[in-house]
C-alpha cells in the first residue's frame, strides 16, 4: 500500500487538464491507500482462535483445570488479535468479497458526492482506485452508460492494472484518463 508521490500526481493533474479541454464530460479521479480499515477483523480470527484452542484443549487434555484452559485460550486470543492487527496480514485475512464491497462502496459513494450532486448537472464519470486492495473501478452516470459501452472501460481497467503492475501508477492513471477522454470526448465534445 502507498501513495502517490509528488511525480505521480502532477503527470494526473496534467492528464486532467487536458481532458478538461477534450471533452465537456467531468473526469474524476479518486485514489485511497485503502477503502476502509477492517478493524473489525482481527477480533474476529482472534474469536476464532480461541475457539479452536479451547476445543483443541477440551478433547485433547480434558482433566485440565478450568483456570488453566481459560488462561491458555484467553493467551491464545490475545496473540491472534494483536498477529492480525499487523496492518499487512490483517489486509491479507479479508476475504476478497469483502474487500470488493467495501472499494465498490466507497466508489459509489465517491460518484455520488463528486458527479452527482455538483449543482451544474454535467454528466461524468469517476475512476476509482485503492491502492492497498488493488481494486479498480470506472463509476459513469447513466448518460455516458447510454453512449459508452462497458467493454471501453474494462479495456481501460485492464490497461491500468498492467502499468500499475510494472510499478507506475502515476503513468497508469495518465494513461486511464486519456483513454477515458478519447471515449467521452466522441460523444461529449467540449462546449
Amino acid at each position: 500500500m502507498r501513495k502517490l508521490g509528488d511525480d505521480d500526481q502532477k503527470k494526473l493533474k496534467d492528464a486532467l487538464a487536458a481532458a478538461e479541454a477534450r471533452t465537456s464530460a467531468r473526469i474524476v479521479v479518486q485514489t485511497v491507500p485503502v477503502s476502509d480499515h477492517y478493524r473489525l477483523y482481527p477480533l474476529v480470527y482472534g474469536g476464532v482462535v480461541a475457539l479452536t484452542v479451547l476445543a483443541g484443549l477440551a478433547l485433547g487434555w480434558p482433566h485440565m483445570t478450568l483456570r488453566l484452559g481459560f488462561g491458555i485460550t484467553a493467551a491464545a486470543a490475545v496473540l491472534a488479535v494483536l498477529a492480525f492487527d499487523f496492518w499487512p496480514l490483517r489486509l491479507m485475512a479479508v476475504p476478497r468479497q469483502a474487500k470488493n464491497w467495501e472499494c465498490w462502496e466507497l466508489a459509489h459513494r465517491a460518484f455520488a458526492s463528486q458527479i452527482l450532486a455538483r449543482n451544474d448537472r454535467k454528466t461524468g464519470i469517476l475512476l476509482f482506485v485503492s491502492l492497498g486492495e488493488r481494486y479498480v473501478e470506472v463509476v459513469t452516470d447513466r448518460d455516458v452508460d447510454r453512449h459508452v459501452p462497458q467493454s471501453i472501460w474494462d479495456a481501460v481497467i485492464k490497461d491500468f492494472l498492467a502499468e500499475a503492475k510494472a510499478g507506475r501508477i502515476g503513468d497508469a492513471l495518465a494513461k486511464a484518463v486519456e483513454a477515458c477522454t478519447a471515449a467521452l470526448a466522441e460523444h461529449y465534445p467540449p462546449l
